[in-house]
């Protein structure tokens, strides 16, 4: 709530150079754009973050607070709750819940809110995460394999929502619901995700690749570069771990290209993706009838 929260890197960098103290209350700021675009994932602009402070706390750091104070302020002044119009240098929603969740982990699996893909990468903690992404309090392996799946895509685009064609991840209609496999005991999972991630990483960072024009190849059936061959080959060895994990082990996963309209994408066929969906449908309802 107040755009003059937001600054370039060059500017964060030159307030830090000036006074070291600024750091404090400079973070770099990561949003959908910057997980879907960005070779190494990482936030290409920063945001003035004065955390739950009282104003004169925040005014210790001058030329930071001179900044909020112009370009904030005003913005804030017309705002119809008295709470942030009161407490115009402090963000309007600080998501304490949230940070104090991840506070103990160096990274966690973002997920951009609305993106082709729907794909977790993982993120570094200390920094500002926007609400443009969907934040999953987890730095496992296992997690991003299972979310990485085949399976985990399927319910999401079954019940999540759509914007201009892209997936949109609504964490209520889709992860809350997802029912997932027991995963303490499947280390194979673990050692996928760490694959996935190590391999991934390396192809994106080698050619400037953000995650969508990545996948874009990857589900391109015209493309047969040996890099994506084997991202493939991770993902497929993901889905099997993830149907085993399930204990669905006379499944048989088969693959095809299929035309939409955001063009090709490399799934499971349409049989499959029907059985998947019927024995998900299956577990959600058994479980819907445990809680109560």
């Amino acid at each position: 709530m107040g755009k003059g929260f937001i600054l370039e890197s060059e500017q964060a960098h030159d307030l830090i150079e000036r006074d070291h103290r600024n750091k404090d209350v400079l973070f770099p700021y990561l949003n959908g754009e910057d997980l879907n675009s960005r070779p190494d994932f990482s936030a290409s602009r920063w945001v003035i973050n004065f955390h739950d402070w009282p104003e004169e706390q925040a005014r210790n750091y001058p030329e930071v607070f001179d900044i909020v104070e112009r370009l904030v302020k005003p913005v804030r002044a017309q705002n119809s709750r008295a709470a942030r119009r009161e407490r115009w240098w402090q963000f309007a929603e600080r998501a304490p819940k949230l940070y104090e969740a991840i506070r103990e982990l160096d990274r966690v699996l973002v997920v951009a809110r609305v993106s082709k893909t729907c794909l977790p990468v993982f993120a570094p903690t200390g920094q500002v995460i926007s609400e443009a992404t969907v934040i999953f309090t987890s730095n496992s392996a296992s997690d991003l394999a299972l979310l990485s799946s085949g399976i985990h895509y399927l319910w999401a685009s079954t019940w999540g929502s759509s914007l201009k064609g892209d997936l949109r991840y609504t964490p209520s209609d889709v992860f809350e619901t997802f029912p997932q496999p027991a995963l303490s005991a499947t280390k194979s999972l673990a050692d996928l995700g760490a694959l996935l991630n190590e391999t991934r990483s390396a192809i994106m960072l080698e050619h400037n690749l953000g995650l969508t024009r990545l996948y874009n190849r990857f589900h391109d059936p015209v493309t047969t570069e040996k890099e994506i061959g084997e991202l493939r080959d991770i993902h497929t060895r993901i889905d099997q771990a993830v149907v085993s994990a399930y204990g669905w082990n006379d499944l048989d996963l088969e693959y095809v290209f299929q035309q939409g309209k955001k063009g090709s994408r490399r799934s499971f066929n349409d049989a499959t993706q029907l059985e998947i969906l019927d024995r998900l449908l299956a577990l959600n309802h058994a479980c819907s009838q445990g809680e109560k």
